[in-house]
């Protein structure tokens, strides 16, 4: 079954100047799909418009131009109970886990915010809930009356990961979410984020500019460039891309593991030939 689905969605930005208004074009006929269950990849370079229409999505601005649904129903015509549940159904983490927590609260409060919001359970409900969203993203209860700024960047991602899925989300919309963490963070979440995909079911969408996180987590990727989708197609190793801004992302992902430089001229040594003999048994032959 089909969760979000996007129908030429076009979006930009207006401002008044001295000669008159100025528009910005963001978004220009933008049409996706995202199923239940599934990971999506939505590939694309800094500025392209992808956190823009991730925005979107959510419904924290409404587009320009174009509809978005969810569950088959325009997101303009949801109010009330429906809009509530399209805000408990669909979550987002977002890149700067730092700007995303209030410093002043505990991690248990922060958590506990969607529940308060989103849904009617007593306060054993909630604590249950958080608890078990706790063990789920691998985090310690010792941690719960602590505050972000006693937290390492891992364990405050994994907060914000927390706080998004105690509400059992249908689509977790994952903006950058792991970009700012180092590779073996970045490895451990997106190990964590397969783990609570199989235990909740949720669909993913995950944004990003980094080709090698969509190959380990993803099984549909979309390129965008330019504010358009200019290319989808399945997720493979490597991945066969046929566009020019994803053979781009492609040819810029770093090599797992360095590779020894050869020599590029005759005679060349690898230390210096005034070292003794002992020190330098490894010569570079003409």
């Amino acid at each position: 079954m089909t969760l979000l689905s996007v129908s030429n969605v076009s979006h930009r930005y207006g401002r008044m100047g001295l000669t008159g208004a100025h528009h910005h074009q963001v978004l220009n006929g933008i049409s996706l799909a995202v199923s239940e269950g599934e990971s999506v990849a939505l590939l694309g370079s800094s500025g392209c418009g992808k956190s823009t229409l991730a925005r979107l999505l959510i419904g924290l601005e409404p587009p320009t131009s174009g509809d978005i649904y969810w569950r088959n129903k325009p997101l303009s015509a949801l109010k009330g109970d429906e809009m509530r549940a399209f805000r408990r159904e669909i979550q987002m983490v977002f890149q700067d886990a730092i700007s995303a927590a209030n410093p002043r609260r505990t991690v248990r409060e922060i958590i506990r915010e969607p529940l308060r919001h989103l849904l009617k359970l007593s306060t054993a409900q909630q604590n249950e809930r958080i608890t078990r969203v706790m063990a789920a993203t691998e985090l310690d209860a010792g941690l719960l009356d602590k505050r972000p700024p006693q937290l390492s960047g891992g364990q405050l991602q994994r907060v914000c990961l927390a706080r998004a899925m105690v509400v059992e989300p249908k689509l977790l919309i994952l903006d950058e979410a792991v970009s700012n963490l180092d590779l073996v963070l970045q490895a451990n979440i997106i190990q964590l984020l397969k783990n609570l995909q199989q235990q909740y079911h949720t669909a993913c969408l995950f944004i990003t500019h980094d080709l090698r996180l969509v190959e380990r987590f993803c099984q549909r990727v979309m390129v965008m460039e330019g504010g358009e989708i200019v290319e989808t197609l399945p997720v493979t190793s490597p991945v066969a891309f046929a566009s020019a801004p994803g053979l781009a992302l492609q040819r810029a992902v770093l090599p797992a593991f360095p590779t020894r430089r050869e020599p590029r001229g005759p005679g060349l040594t690898l230390v210096s030939d005034n070292a003794s003999p002992a020190l330098r048994p490894h010569l570079v032959s003409a």
